[in-house]
């Protein structure tokens, strides 16, 4: 289960800035560089043939390192780096990290918080946790190209410029950083998905704390990852729920975070931007990635909230029940748009009632917790019991 201690967690990421001790042109918060680095683990993870490869250890190492560091907040890297360096110092930090995070991981199961644990004792760098490193460093390097035009003279900035050329040495040998090398288009999608980071969420409306669209998609992912995890999906299942999660709102980087009461002032509206953001999509986002993945990016952006299965070669929609009793095998390719709407409105719900306890009081947010609030009372989507998780709120 998905507890109100868990979902809140999640959320510290959006109040914490990145790189605070330098002059920042905009805001840069750990929830959208976590976000940015799966966006490049995808791109990543999509040249790697090598043994040991497993999806399903890229998605869960890269939650596993979004918690710990939501623990670690404001370390500095030099200081981890050297920590790291310590095995039983390492050790012994990432137990207390651990302890600090139990109590929310509790529900999630005594499995999960295994692998949780296992994560961090095994320091053995295999292909998914080097995938994640090179993620991690691609989105750190992304940002430091921003922080250096302000800052071109300023305190660390050449040391940290040398550092970073150095570390990016180490991941030449992965396809995927070599064919980044390579292509300007696969680095034109990276700086297209990190556009999301600067288009805020509810932009109208002053928030405490912000979001952005790339960060919302993130925790979106994440929580239908963890919700699939509960129902017991296939691999398959997972890693299509975790990525619809992830890029559900790409579109948006052409159109904006258009409002849903702008988008129902009209009929046939919502259609017609549908149609618009999919125009859009062909004429530039479909051709910065390789052809072999357009099928699936368009599962993941075009009717993302329908469940889905492939059969003969054909996407035919199934409800989430369906899935679950007949077709919860990677052959089937399922893909449960159920679960990602239901999580969609639970992360918009979180954003609201976050907001309106850090006290922004305004008439818009009050509407939307209640009328989200009671159109998932006592709901059950996909077998999993929303109305439990929404309860928890009701203070």
């Amino acid at each position: 289960m998905i507890t109100k201690a868990l979902a809140l967690r999640i959320y510290d990421a959006a109040n914490m800035l990145r790189w605070n001790d330098k002059i920042c042109p905009v805001e840069l918060r750990e929830l959208d560089k976590q976000a940015h680095k799966m966006v490049i683990a995808y791109i990543l993870g999509h040249f790697e043939n090598s043994k040991g490869f497993n999806w399903r250890k890229v998605i869960e190492g890269g939650i596993f390192e979004f918690l710990h560091r939501l623990v670690l907040t404001d370390l500095k890297p030099q200081i981890f780096y050297r920590i790291k360096e310590n095995r039983p110092k390492y050790d012994q930090l990432n137990r207390w990290v651990y302890e600090q995070l139990e109590p929310v991981l509790a529900p999630l199961g005594s499995e999960f918080r295994k692998r949780f644990r296992d994560y961090f004792r095994d320091g053995k760098q295999d292909i998914n946790k080097r995938i994640l490193s090179a993620s991690h460093f691609y989105a750190t390097k992304w940002e430091f190209d921003i922080i250096e035009r302000t800052n071109p003279n300023g305190y660390e900035i050449a040391e940290i410029k040398r550092n970073l050329q150095a570390e990016q040495e180490k991941y030449y040998d992965l396809r995927g950083i070599q064919q980044l090398a390579l292509y300007s288009n696969l680095r034109n999608f990276i700086d297209l998905c990190g556009q999301l980071r600067f288009q805020t969420r509810w932009a109208h409306i002053h928030r405490v704390p912000k979001t952005s669209v790339l960060g919302h998609m993130l925790v979106v992912a994440l929580l239908s990852y963890l919700f699939s995890l509960e129902i017991r999906a296939c691999p398959k299942r997972c890693y299509n729920n975790f990525f619809t999660g992830l890029f559900h709102d790409l579109p948006e980087v052409l159109t904006r975070d258009i409002i849903s009461p702008v988008k129902r002032s009209i009929k046939g509206l919502t259609h017609l931007i549908k149609r618009y953001e999919k125009e859009r999509m062909e004429e530039e986002v479909y051709k910065l990635i390789p052809a072999e993945w357009h099928s699936e990016m368009r599962m993941f952006t075009e009717n993302e909230f329908q469940s889905v299965v492939t059969r003969d070669g054909k996407v035919q929609p199934k409800s989430s029940e369906e899935i679950t009793r007949y077709f919860n095998t990677r052959a089937c390719n399922p893909r449960d748009g159920e679960i990602v709407r239901a999580t969609d409105h639970l992360a918009a719900f979180l954003e609201v009632y976050l907001a309106l306890k850090n006290g922004v009081m305004n008439q818009e947010l009050l509407d939307a917790r209640d009328a989200i609030g009671r159109r998932y009372e006592g709901k059950v989507v996909a077998g999993i019991n929303f109305g439990e998780t929404y309860a928890e709120f009701r203070d």
